[in-house]
């Protein structure tokens, strides 16, 4: 099972993290992908948002724009 991300965003660029990464198990790749989002969405520059969707044989890193607050 795959973990993979829709698209590099900058942050994403300059973290050093490499995609796809591979798991022998679903339950490894899905943990693996939550623990990176939720980092990504922590350190990161805030202006996206990454969440993640499961596929037939990975689990994708979505990156959607952030919310605005003003």
């Amino acid at each position: 099972m795959k973990v993979n991300v829709e698209k590099m965003c900058g942050c994403l660029k300059k973290s050093g993290l490499t995609f796809p990464k591979e798991f022998s198990s679903k339950e490894e790749a899905e943990l693996e992908a939550l623990r990176l989002a939720n980092y990504m969405n922590d350190k990161f520059c805030k202006k996206h948002r990454f969440i993640v969707n499961e596929n037939e044989d990975e689990f994708l890193i979505k990156v959607e724009l952030a919310c605005q607050s003003s």
